[in-house]
C-alpha cells in the first residue's frame, strides 16, 4: 500500500506581508490652518505596517496641526514637562480647542497620562495630554524609537501614522 500526502500549495496572499520601508521620514510635519472645529475624541489603532492616532472634531474641519519629534513634550500654558514612556516623543499640536465658545469641555478623559490603551501596540507607548490652551491642544505619544510618520488630514479628522520599520 502506498500513501500520499495532499500538501496545498502555498499562496502569496497566505504568506504574511512584509512592511516596506516608508518615505515618510522623521522631521516635522506642518498644515496652516484654513478651518477649525472642537476637538471630542482622541482615538488609536493598529495597522499592519503603523500604529495610527486620530484626532476627530465636531463643529467644523480641522486641518491645521504641528507633529515633531521633541526632546520633551510640555504642557500648553504652563511649560512643565509631561512624562512618557518610549525612545521617542512626538509633540502633536491641533490648530483646534477642546472647549467651546463658554469654556466647557468639548473632550473629556478620566486620565491625562493614558488618553488612550495602547498596550499590546507595536510602535505606541503612551498618549498624553498636555493641555489645549488659546484654540490649540496638544497631545504627547511617546512610541518606541524614533521612527518615520505620516500627518494627514480627513473630513473632521487629524491623522498620524508613525511606521513600525524604517
Amino acid at each position: 500500500m502506498t500513501a500520499f500526502a495532499v500538501v496545498a500549495p502555498v499562496t502569496a496572499s497566505a504568506a504574511p506581508t512584509a512592511c516596506a520601508p516608508v518615505a515618510w521620514g522623521s522631521g516635522p510635519k506642518y498644515a496652516s490652518q484654513t478651518t477649525t472645529g472642537l476637538l471630542s475624541n482622541i482615538r488609536a489603532g493598529q495597522q499592519e505596517c503603523y500604529d495610527r492616532l486620530v484626532f476627530d472634531f465636531t463643529g467644523g474641519e480641522n486641518d491645521g496641526y504641528t507633529v515633531q519629534y521633541v526632546s520633551e513634550v510640555t504642557h500648553e500654558g504652563s511649560g512643565k514637562p509631561v512624562p512618557l514612556r518610549g525612545g521617542g516623543k512626538l509633540q502633536i499640536t491641533v490648530n483646534s480647542p477642546a472647549y467651546d465658545q463658554d469654556g466647557n469641555p468639548t473632550y473629556t478623559y478620566p486620565n491625562g497620562s493614558e488618553l488612550v490603551d495602547v498596550t499590546g501596540y507595536q510602535t505606541f507607548r503612551q498618549v498624553a495630554w498636555a493641555g489645549s490652551f488659546e484654540g490649540q491642544t496638544t497631545v504627547g505619544l511617546g512610541v518606541r524609537a524614533l521612527l518615520p510618520f505620516r500627518v494627514f488630514t480627513l473630513p473632521g479628522r487629524v491623522v498620524v501614522d508613525v511606521a513600525h520599520v524604517w
